[in-house]
């Protein structure tokens, strides 16, 4: 292999590396616990605003059935007040008075018991948000460790990428403008590789076999001519 196939291919290595390095950057395996704790954190979520809704209707209907007991507490006073002051003589008034209390403690008793049912329908919800909150500050916990992992990872990623590419420049200036021109040219349409050795009859860029007449005219080419793969259209350095 003379120059600057040689160079070619080392170049070509480095751009292999900087590809391998990007997509190891996108696609490590944190990335997909992170999307997988977010997805259950926006669950979570969703079953908390549900939860939450349950338990602020309950409430609203226990607000409601507190001014309803406040109410006939407020007139049953009233009216035992008025009984004792000795205001009222009448057999009849002091009789219907009296009804209405007793119907007013009914009332009232009625309406204590469904606002225990309230609370005791509430219980089990306020306990299913408690456990929900724990799980969402469990998952946040979770993410920002992720988030730091992944963080510190793409760092020391991008390190190894700055790192390559520098080398990657001061090799590819030994290239002949005509060369890098066509090898960039062909990586950018071949999935980042534009060159690839030939290996007995194989091409390494594609792993497909050249009819023996024509790897016995690359064979035969000079040592400073490349050639193109009939199979895959890369530089192939024989």
């Amino acid at each position: 292999m003379a120059e600057p196939f040689d160079t070619l291919l080392q170049v070509q290595h480095h751009d292999t590396t900087i590809d391998q390095l990007r997509h190891r950057k996108a696609s490590f395996p944190e990335r997909a616990e992170l999307a997988t704790v977010e997805a259950e954190r926006a669950t979570l979520a969703a079953r908390a605003d549900e939860l939450r809704g349950q338990v602020e209707d309950l409430s609203g209907r226990q607000s409601v059935l507190e001014e309803q007991i406040a109410a006939s507490a407020r007139r049953r006073h009233e009216i035992e007040q008025r009984m004792l002051s000795g205001g009222v003589s009448d057999s009849r008034d002091l009789q219907a008075m009296d009804a209405e209390v007793h119907n007013l403690s009914e009332r009232q008793a009625l309406l204590e018991e469904q606002e225990l049912a309230l609370l005791e329908e509430e219980e089990p919800l306020d306990v299913a948000l408690a456990a929900n909150d724990t799980k969402m500050a469990m998952l946040a916990i979770e993410a920002e460790r992720l988030l730091r992992v992944i963080a510190e990872t793409e760092r020391d990623i991008e390190d190894e990428v700055t790192r390559e590419q520098a080398e990657r420049a001061a090799v590819a200036a030994g290239l002949p403008s005509d060369l890098a021109d066509r090898y960039e040219q062909l990586r950018s349409r071949l999935g980042g590789v534009g060159a690839a050795r030939l290996v007995g009859d194989h091409c390494e860029g594609c792993h497909l076999t050249l009819p023996s007449m024509e790897v016995e005219r690359i064979r035969h080419l000079p040592p400073d001519e490349f050639a193109t793969c009939d199979q895959c259209g890369r530089i192939l350095v024989h």
